[in-house]
């Protein structure tokens, strides 16, 4: 097997979602105590070893099991992240922390939230990763410009990286919408919703302390 063909499952690159899972590990790892439910180096410790067993499962051509790991770590994240997110609300030191620390440990959620949200967007958009294939991508969640200049698609065979969905995770974030890209199912809406609202809590908690300092 090539390395070209080792780091693709159905079509699809898979090393970016790959190095999210590990950059919100390390994210994880990095912030203060009152904002960490557990070790310091907890998620990385849950989340390595099912990301070896991802790769072992898409190794040997078992997309289905690949994609419920996958399912399983980004939930795991998910779980982390809205802990993080409620404990920076809560646990709000007043004064005692700088603001220059308080802007960088909002910061790493609110990055957190975007890489967080963009794996999801990459697991359930057409079926996940292991269901979508160049040249006949076609989905009920999301709708790309590259599908929305011709219906019957684009004239290059195209497909959705995770660049892209990172790009509608980013834009969830900061304008509160997905600008260029057509939302349309259910479930992909309800995702967009909560990542909205972790990034406007993340937002107006830096809001708040920049107020107190006036």
């Amino acid at each position: 097997m090539t390395q070209r063909a080792s780091e693709r499952t159905g079509g699809v690159h898979t090393w970016q979602s790959a190095a999210a899972f590990l950059l919100v590990g390390a994210m994880y790892a990095v912030l203060p105590d009152r904002l960490r439910f557990g070790p310091r180096f907890l998620m990385l410790a849950i989340v390595i070893p099912l990301l070896a067993g991802a790769i072992l499962t898409r190794r040997r051509g078992r997309h289905d099991l690949t994609h419920h790991i996958g399912r399983l770590m980004t939930g795991v994240v998910t779980a982390a992240l809205i802990i993080s997110a409620i404990f920076l609300v809560t646990r709000l030191p007043g004064g005692k922390v700088p603001g220059s620390e308080l802007l960088y440990q909002a910061g790493l959620i609110w990055v957190s939230n975007i890489l967080v949200f963009a794996l999801w967007y990459w697991e359930v958009d057409g079926g996940g990763p292991g269901a979508r294939k160049l040249g006949s991508y076609r989905s009920e969640d999301v709708v790309f410009p590259q599908y929305q200049q011709d219906p019957n698609g684009p004239i290059v065979p195209w497909m959705p990286e995770f660049v892209d969905y990172l790009f509608l995770a980013f834009n969830t974030s900061t304008a509160f919408s997905p600008t260029d890209t057509l939302v349309m199912s259910r479930r992909v809406k309800l995702l967009m919703v909560t990542q909205s609202m972790i990034s406007l809590v993340v937002i107006a908690v830096i809001a708040a302390r920049a107020i107190n300092t006036l």
